[in-house]
């Protein structure tokens, strides 16, 4: 079953509950999202990104996965 933007933004949002959050796509498999959190501050683009896959609780695990594709934009804030 494909996942609607804000699903996806109601999972990042209990791992990232202060964070902005941008989610993109209305085909419910391929979509994108941005996070931008202080938490992210001092950790690569790969550490960030981990954190954001780790928040999907494994909605893209597999061929067997919820999301098939996310573009990520993810930062701390300026």
């Amino acid at each position: 079953m494909p996942m609607h933007a804000h699903q996806i933004e109601d999972l990042l949002r209990e791992s990232f509950p202060k964070a902005q959050i941008t989610v993109n796509g209305d085909d419910g498999v391929h979509m994108s999202a941005m996070v931008i959190d202080e938490s992210f501050r001092g950790k690569n683009r790969v550490q960030q990104q981990r954190a954001v896959y780790a928040a999907l609780k494994g909605k893209m695990d597999g061929a067997n996965g919820e999301l098939h594709a996310l573009a990520l934009t993810t930062k701390a804030p300026d």
